[in-house]
């Protein structure tokens, strides 16, 4: 699952030791294993070998540039969603035909941006969309390649915020409307080459069944569209794949596959995968420090200098985070308490009555587990905080891939103007 263990009582990631991380580098500190982050990737890329599909890592789940080259080197191409998000992916020389790039409100300037960049499709959401993009690419006399992300109304059992695919969401076309674009409307676009169909339904879900369910009405929906010449040539199901996090149960990469294969496999598509939390989510740490124990006639309140604005799935889901201490004792007692930070709002909680050692005390280092994915990339300098710093382990060493930020980094960009 990951490359956090203890040995001797101590948490390492890979063969670093956690406690020694957060003592140089300081608190909060991101911590990610290599190992456990290729070795995802990787998972996926043989599990669907026999189709060979495009696996675009979807970079709105961390897009620390390090990270993201070291995917991109190992053959993964990117899911962006930003004109930020393009930047980045070129800053590490991604290869542009390897990039997709969703969202449902892309600007013009970030619609141009992509087409001079070369990127392999857009994914659209909307008419309007599709009939912006047709101007710009008119406008730079450039055919661009675009996929229609269809709302297949599918319910895939997770957090309602996270859930994409129902018909109250506010993602993709309607099937009737797809049906349309490509057997009416089409020809309107004479700058687009409308070849593909993408579905996404939702984040951390745990169960095959929605996959199969949205698969299935993409591939039908293509094969009826293919019959009167559509000529969709890739299909882009997304991503979604759960980790676990508590007790969650959630298929493997083998399941997911095994499920998926034969449902595309000798229909002439090429296939898109766009996995994030799965790939990055428990190749993660949060590591913080105790800075105060504080109990009262009716709870105990671990105070830490990491906090909402700095994970901020607790507050925003409720999402559980597994809670852990840098450096266990043979024996340990337990006490319930709340694991909080210090920003002013009864949210912020990184855990709320949760079984932890009681001999926690001021300076102790703990870990938020599975914070690989939206930790950092959620993160935000509410209240003023500095945001945290990343590090990479690569099995004995390890190395900053993102400093810590200044006081000054909080203000560089205003402007003190005369009253």
């Amino acid at each position: 699952m990951h490359d956090f263990i203890f040995k001797n009582n101590r948490l390492l990631c890979e063969n670093v030791s956690v406690e020694e991380i957060a003592r140089k580098v300081g608190t909060p500190v991101f911590v990610y294993s290599r190992k456990a982050l290729l070795d995802h990737y990787r998972k996926l890329e043989q599990t669907f070998a026999e189709i060979e599909p495009l696996i675009c890592f979807s970079m709105k789940s961390n897009s620390n540039l390090s990270l993201c080259r070291l995917l991109v080197q190992e053959g993964a191409g990117l899911d962006i969603v930003s004109g930020g998000e393009l930047y980045r992916a070129k800053k590490i020389k991604a290869p542009a035909q390897k990039i997709v790039y969703a969202s449902v409100g892309k600007t013009p300037e970030e619609i141009e941006a992509g087409i001079k960049a070369g990127i392999l499709f857009f994914n659209v959401e909307s008419l309007p969309e599709l009939e912006m993009i047709n101007d710009v690419a008119g406008r730079l006399r450039k055919k661009q390649r675009v996929a229609v992300r269809i709302n297949p109304d599918v319910e895939a059992h997770t957090h309602h915020y996270i859930t994409t695919a129902k018909k109250q969401n506010k993602f993709g076309i309607d099937l009737k409307t797809t049906e349309n674009i490509f057997l009416n409307l089409r020809r309107r676009f004479k700058n687009l080459d409308i070849c593909c169909i993408h579905v996404h339904i939702g984040s951390q879900i745990e169960r095959v069944a929605p996959f199969i369910q949205a698969v299935k009405k993409a591939v039908k929906l293509i094969e009826r569209l293919n019959a009167h010449g559509a000529n969709i040539t890739h299909l882009n199901i997304g991503g979604g794949l759960g980790i676990i996090y508590k007790k969650e149960q959630p298929q493997t990469a083998q399941e997911y596959a095994r499920a998926v294969i034969p449902l595309v496999k000798n229909r002439g598509l090429k296939l898109i995968l766009e996995p994030g939390r799965f790939i990055v989510g428990n190749a993660g740490i949060l590591a913080t420090k105790v800075v105060y124990v504080k109990d009262t006639a009716v709870k105990r309140f671990i105070i830490v200098d990491a906090a909402m604005n700095d994970l901020m799935r607790p507050a925003l889901y409720g999402a559980y985070h597994e809670i852990v201490p840098a450096i266990k004792r043979k024996k340990m007692t337990f006490r319930t308490a709340d694991v909080v930070g210090p920003i002013c709002e009864s949210g912020d909680f990184l855990a709320k009555d949760r079984r932890l050692p009681a001999f926690l005390k001021q300076n102790d280092v703990i870990a938020v587990m599975s914070a690989g994915a939206y930790g950092f990339s959620m993160s935000s300098n509410y209240n003023s905080r500095r945001r945290a710093a990343e590090v990479l382990v690569s099995g004995s060493r390890f190395r900053i891939i993102r400093k810590r930020e200044s006081y000054s980094d909080l203000v560089k960009n205003e402007v003190i103007g005369n009253e």
